[in-house]
């Protein structure tokens, strides 16, 4: 894991776990109630904000540069609020926003892309780039989703439903030769 104290941040007594063979990227943040799987990766000038509410990110999982990813703080609006929950082997593309969403395992979050609060995502879905997925919204597994807002477009072809496991495990790759620099 690569980090200082500015990356890795505690927030009133909670500090970020990490699973196994982390990749934190010295450019990014990730602050207070925040889980991280084994494998996954947070790259460049991204934003990891559990300071209100819990951040729970599954293993082989990827948060490219720039993405958002927050919570929903418990308020009068919303007594319990709204974790941010990702599953595992996802791909949240660069400067995808998610927040307060639950997301569940093997999704492509397209470039750009907005999951919004209380919005849940079940398996298997790709976000095209730029699609936005309003508040409270639930979007079936197995297909592709676009526009503002997210509309289901048609089911997953066999070769997408295929690119879950490649896209996941590039990131892996990937994170495995950033960490071995700095290791070695």
């Amino acid at each position: 894991m690569m980090s200082d104290s500015v990356t890795l941040r505690a927030w009133k007594g909670m500090t970020p776990h990490l699973g196994e063979r982390v990749y934190i990227d010295p450019q990014c943040m990730v602050l207070g109630d925040v889980d991280l799987g084994d494998d996954s990766s947070v790259w460049p000038m991204a934003v990891v904000r559990g300071d209100m509410h819990r951040i729970r990110i599954g293993a082989r999982t990827s948060v490219q540069d720039g993405s958002v990813l927050h919570i929903t703080h418990a308020s009068d609006f919303n007594p319990d609020g709204f974790p941010l929950t990702i599953g595992n082997e996802v791909t949240i593309g660069h400067k995808a926003i998610l927040h307060g969403c639950t997301l569940g395992d093997r999704i492509l979050v397209g470039m750009g892309a907005i999951v919004m609060d209380g919005a849940v995502v079940e398996d298997e879905v790709i976000i095209a780039a730029g699609a936005v997925v309003p508040p409270g919204k639930q979007l079936a597994g197995g297909h592709v989703y676009a526009g503002n807002p997210a509309k289901a477009l048609r089911p997953l072809k066999d070769k997408e439903r295929a690119f879950f496991a490649y896209t996941a495990g590039n990131y892996v790759k990937l994170k495995d030769e950033y960490l071995a620099t700095v290791e070695g």
